[in-house]
Order: structure tokens, then sequence, then C-alpha cells
């Protein structure tokens, strides 16, 4: 299965990560970011709220753009209409960089979502000394000390989180924890097949105090609306967006049709 590769190259590359600059480093480090920039804020009002995404690649379609900047593309989605931007900063299997972060942050004013698989609470006061306002954090590979543990240490570092759920059974972890922000993933991680009744039907399961982010297999202005209708508050968008030539075009039509 694709995710428990991807789970066993992070314990690896985490382990390179700390002996070069060892947990301890990080967390000094932590002081001197900047004030955390209202990610849940940004998800509250009632028009379409996207979080556009920068990727350039993942394991199941490989190279999704090769004309690929990432503080251009973060500034064109700023000028579009994102509310957000979610980067992508796994290596290995997306080809990104924590990196992209930092440059990213000294060139829009948006908050940004570090969305990589975290495993260790060394990698949240990574996202935070990188410029993150807010840290993907995936149920599915966490147990509920593990996650209730970082939703904890993120507030006390000024970071938000987005809980990304797929099933019923991630759900039930992600309430039990008192998580606010909670994403729907419609593509399945262990096999990457991708559908909106993932959506459409835990979305039904979720307290109305809740903010819902729809996540994956989101393409058209149509398919936004009908997700609306279903109690959703945002949107995190990415292939649809890095596949096209205008990328600002393509925000816009989402946004509005």
């Amino acid at each position: 299965m694709i995710l428990n590769k991807i789970i066993e190259e992070k314990k690896k590359e985490l382990k390179n990560s700390k002996s070069s600059d060892s947990l301890q480093e990080v967390r000094k480090k932590v002081g001197d970011a900047e004030n955390n920039r209202g990610f849940k804020k940004s998800l509250a009002n009632d028009s379409i709220n996207i979080i556009a995404e920068i990727k350039k690649a993942s394991p199941s379609k490989g190279i999704i753009r090769e004309d690929f900047n990432p503080v251009e593309i973060a500034k064109i989605y700023q000028d579009n209409g994102a509310v957000a931007i979610s980067v992508l900063t796994d290596k290995n299997f997306f080809q990104g960089n924590i990196q992209y972060l930092n440059q990213i942050k000294k060139n829009v004013s948006l908050p940004l979502l570090r969305k990589d698989f975290i495993i260790d609470e060394y990698q949240l006061y990574e996202a935070k000394a990188f410029g993150a306002d807010a840290v993907l954090l995936i149920a599915a590979i966490l147990d509920k000390n593990q996650l209730s543990e970082y939703l904890g240490l993120s507030k006390e570092i000024g970071l938000e989180n987005l809980v990304e759920v797929h099933s019923f059974k991630d759900l039930e972890k992600t309430m039990y924890c008192e998580a606010e922000i909670i994403g729907i993933n419609n593509r399945d991680l262990q096999t990457f097949e991708v559908s909106l009744k993932t959506t459409f039907d835990l979305a039904k399961e979720i307290p109305g105090n809740k903010v819902i982010v729809s996540e994956s297999g989101i393409n058209t202005h149509v398919d936004i609306l009908s997700l609306q209708k279903s109690g959703v508050n945002a949107f995190l968008i990415g292939e649809a967006l890095m596949k096209e030539k205008d990328i600002g075009k393509k925000l816009k039509e989402l946004i509005s049709s």
C-alpha cells in the first residue's frame, strides 16, 4: 500500500532531519516565527472559500506541473480569490520542500497550510519555524492519543490544524479529540481512488459548529455548489488548478462560473 510506503520513508526522512537540526534547535526557531494569520477565520465566511494547493507531483499522477514556481503560483492564487494556500512539503512522493513555506510567506499575505504526513512533534515545530499557520493532521495515521497531543501542542505554539478524515472511523476519532476544522478527503489514501460521495456521506455526521473542508476530486463550480449544500465551508483544490495552463482563470471559474 502506498500510504505505508510513504510513512516508512517519512520515518527515514525525520531521522535525517533530526540529525542535522535537533528538536531543541527547531524549537528555538519557533520563537522568531510570525504570528498566526488566522487559517480558520479565513474559512468562516459565506462565500466560496478555496484553499488553493501548491503541488508539483503525486504518487498517482507523477509530475502534474512542469512549469513549477511555488512563489509565483502563490501570488496567482492570492490575486484570483483563494482564501488560503496549501503547500505540499513532502519531498519523496510529491516533490515538495518545506523551504517553500518560508519563500511563499514573504510574498503573500494569505494563511499557509503545511500539507505533509505528520507523525512526530518535530514536524509541528518545524512547520511553525518555516512559516506555516496551520498543519494537516491525517486521522488515519495517528491514534487518538497522538492526535490529541498534536492538537494540544499546535495550540501551544500558535498553529491551527486541519484534521483529515476519510471514513466514519476516522471521523469518530477526530470528534473525540474535539478538532475544530475537519477535512474530508475524497481520495482513499490506500487506493488513491476518488469520490465526492465521501464528503456527502461524512458531512451529515459533523455538527454545525465545526468547519468542514472537502478535499480532492473537486473540478468544477458545479461540484462546489453541490458540496456547499451538504454543509461544506471550504474546498481544498490542487490538481484541478495545477494542471491548468492559466491557473488564475481556472480559480476564478471555480469561484464563480
